[in-house]
């Protein structure tokens, strides 16, 4: 019997993560506005009941789907950051690359991310979710200057934010200088 519960378990959170990356294909294609049970549903390939039994609210999917980003993402830069250690630094090439990546191919997905994260300031439901982010980072990087890490990670966001309004995406190579300059020693 045991076995069989846990069966149905881990069936019911891939079906729960399937819904959640459904979710961000939908934002990726159709902005938040365009996310519901049924649409998300279609995407996902499930009937409508399954989203509504994982997800009750369209909060609650927004919510999971912000989290999971956050999860993602810190992830990354976890990955990143401890590549660096362990070459003793984080090197401006590093973190223009990345930069690069998410405006180039995973650009359709850092915008999905920018809109479920600027969606937290109407909603103040969702900016614990929002928030996560940052205190993940924060807590995994424990800089000796929180003023500094904060001012690198709002200038991150402010070339992401400037990057997914140009018409081409800026490549490594352009981002390093800006980079540099957030990175150097204060």
């Amino acid at each position: 019997m045991k076995g069989q519960r846990d069966g149905r378990k881990v069936r019911g959170d891939r079906r729960r993560q399937e819904i959640i990356e459904a979710t961000l294909r939908v934002i990726e294609r159709d902005g938040v506005a365009g996310v519901t049970h049924r649409t998300v549903a279609a995407e996902a390939e499930v009937p409508t009941t399954s989203t509504t039994y994982h997800f009750s609210s369209l909060d609650d999917l927004l919510i999971a789907t912000l989290i999971s980003c956050a999860k993602d993402m810190a992830s990354e830069v976890y990955w990143m950051i401890d590549r660096a250690r362990s070459r003793g630094s984080l090197g401006a090439d590093e973190v223009a690359a990345l930069l690069a990546e998410a405006l180039g191919p995973q650009r359709g997905r850092t915008m999905a991310e920018y809109e479920l994260y600027l969606l937290a300031a109407r909603r103040p439901e969702l900016r614990p979710a929002a928030r996560r982010w940052l205190d993940v980072l924060t807590s995994m990087v424990r800089p000796d200057d929180l003023v500094a890490l904060r001012a690198f990670l709002a200038g991150i966001d402010g070339l992401l934010i400037q990057g997914l309004i140009d018409d081409e995406p800026p490549t490594a190579e352009e981002l390093r200088p800006v980079v540099e300059y957030l990175l150097r020693p204060r």
